[in-house]
């Protein structure tokens, strides 16, 4: 099981590789702008074990706004694979971080600062 937090770009790069290929649901994603949080659940390959998976929670704080695009708002159901995690400083240490998935979707955040952890919470499937 991983937990990760993190606070740079650098940490967020640890994050982005342990989720890259990771799938979820439009529907798994909720911005929560009172508590000025991102939160999603995602089900993960874990490196190098084959046809393992598991549910993993990822959250980001300080998050003033919440950005999507080219993400089908018609169906929630949507299947959608991660791709990569990175981060864009704009007035350090605020910036955007941008969740890329496979077809171009995207969701932006805008944050205060970077702040965010990823937890593994139990297995999706052992592939057997």
């Amino acid at each position: 099981m991983v937990k990760v937090a993190a606070f740079d770009p650098e940490d967020l790069l640890v994050v982005s590789a342990h989720l890259e290929g990771a799938r979820l649901k439009a529907s798994d994603m909720v911005f929560l702008p009172k508590e000025q949080r991102f939160v999603m659940a995602l089900d993960r390959p874990v490196a190098g074990v084959t046809e393992q998976r598991r549910i993993t929670g990822l959250h980001f704080e300080r998050v003033t706004r919440a950005m999507t695009s080219k993400l089908p708002s018609d169906s929630p159901e949507t299947l959608l694979t991660l791709i990569g995690i990175g981060f864009e400083p704009v007035d350090v240490p605020s910036g955007h971080v941008v969740l890329l998935f496979e077809g171009g979707g995207a969701v932006k955040l805008s944050v205060e600062c970077l702040e965010a952890a990823m937890a593994d919470l139990e297995p999706a499937d052992s592939g057997s």
